[in-house]
C-alpha cells in the first residue's frame, strides 16, 4: 500500500468516527462562537464547491462563526484561520462539514475546551 492511499483511508475512517459520534456539523449549523476545523467541503455543485475552495475554506483550516444576520438568517459571517472574515449564504455554508478542534501532539479532541459550560 503507497503512503498516500494509507493516509487517505485513515483521513476517512476519522472523518467517520467523528460523524458517528456526532462531533461534526455543517458550517451552516453552527452556533456564533463556536469553533472548529473544515474536514470537507461537499456541495454537490462544482462551482459553490470550487468557490468556497479558493475562498479558503479547506480541509484542515480553522474556522469561528462570528455572527449571524438579522433573525439568525442569511449571512453569516465566518473567520478562517484567525485571519480573513467571510459573509456566506447558510446554503453554501452547510456545505461546508465542521469538526472539534483537534490537538495535535497527543491527537485527543479538544471540543470539551472550545465548549461553554453545559446549561
Amino acid at each position: 500500500m503507497d503512503e498516500h492511499g494509507g493516509g487517505q483511508e485513515r483521513q476517512l475512517f476519522e472523518l467517520g468516527r467523528l460523524v458517528k459520534a456526532g462531533l461534526t456539523q455543517p458550517l451552516g449549523l453552527m452556533r456564533p462562537g463556536g469553533v472548529g476545523r473544515i474536514l470537507a467541503v461537499r456541495s454537490g455543485e462544482g462551482d459553490v464547491e470550487r468557490g468556497l475552495l479558493e475562498m479558503g475554506f479547506v480541509e484542515g483550516a480553522c474556522i469561528e462563526v462570528l455572527h449571524h444576520g438579522f433573525l439568525g438568517r442569511d449571512p453569516l459571517a465566518v473567520r478562517i484561520n484567525q485571519g480573513m472574515t467571510v459573509a456566506l449564504r447558510r446554503g453554501e455554508a452547510n456545505a461546508v462539514l465542521v469538526g472539534p478542534l483537534l490537538d495535535q501532539s497527543t491527537g485527543a479532541g479538544s471540543a470539551s475546551r472550545q465548549e461553554g459550560p453545559i446549561s
